[in-house]
């Protein structure tokens, strides 16, 4: 796969090994810049450990990875990156507003700069209400919304999300949906993992499907399904269980 100035993510013939298997094998994908990209697998098929290779948090065996042009070796790949975890671990003693402070300091934002943009993130993600309220009282949808704020403190170009929808019940789910619309108008770049089909379908522009480490559909959402009725999640299923793998 050749690299592309319109690419923020390149993966290239990636392997990873866990315990003397492979969590990746041979993994190859595109991310282009602007889109909103889904990444798919039943558990245990590597998202996770893909989106970890990218943030340069574990090393591959093989391969490469590229984020913004540069390898993940190089901090300077993530400083335009938000990053939103599937399991966040924040002091439950202190309050979203102490929070967002803490990552905008530590994203390097001036503090006049984090004091301007929190009041905007509390109400893009609904969370102005608590906003000086100890999060360990917070239940995990909650917590889902001060992950996507934290990852947007620092007016990120690409924001690498792992199953940012777990945990939300369905209005937080269509306002979320609504949120990452937004930022795709804006010019950001989404890649996210989601066992929400429904959602992926609706978002998405591209995406591809990663089972037992290896990819096996990939390219943008229309092309992928074809011509025929199918929906996403009934062509998910097939593939996963017509694959063989």
């Amino acid at each position: 796969m050749a690299p592309s100035h319109l690419s923020v993510i390149e993966i290239n013939n990636l392997t990873v090994d866990y315990a003397h298997k492979h969590a990746l094998d041979g993994l190859s994908l595109s991310v282009t810049r602007g889109e909103i990209f889904g990444f798919l697998g039943p558990n245990g098929a590597g998202k996770s450990t893909a989106i970890k290779t990218i943030l340069g948090l574990i090393f591959p065996v093989s391969g490469s990875v590229t984020l913004h042009g540069l390898s993940p070796d190089n901090p300077e790949s993530r400083r335009t990156v938000g990053f939103l975890p599937e399991e966040a671990n924040y002091y439950r003693f202190l309050t979203v507003v102490e929070i967002l402070t803490f990552y905008g300091t530590i994203c390097g934002v001036a503090k006049d700069a984090v004091k301007r943009r929190i009041p905007r993130l509390l109400e893009l993600v609904g969370l102005s209400e608590v906003k000086n309220k100890q999060v360990g009282t917070f239940s995990k949808g909650m917590t889902q919304k001060i992950s996507l704020a934290q990852a947007l403190i620092h007016e990120p170009e690409t924001l690498i999300l792992d199953e940012p929808t777990s945990g939300l019940d369905p209005l937080s789910r269509m306002e979320l949906r609504q949120i990452l619309k937004g930022l795709k108008n804006e010019g950001k770049t989404i890649f996210f993992s989601s066992h929400e089909l429904s959602e992926v379908e609706l978002l998405c522009d591209s995406i591809a499907i990663l089972k037992s480490g290896r990819l096996i559909k990939s390219g943008p959402i229309q092309e992928v399904l074809g011509s025929g009725e199918r929906n996403l999640e009934r062509f998910f299923v097939q593939t996963i269980k017509g694959d063989g793998l």
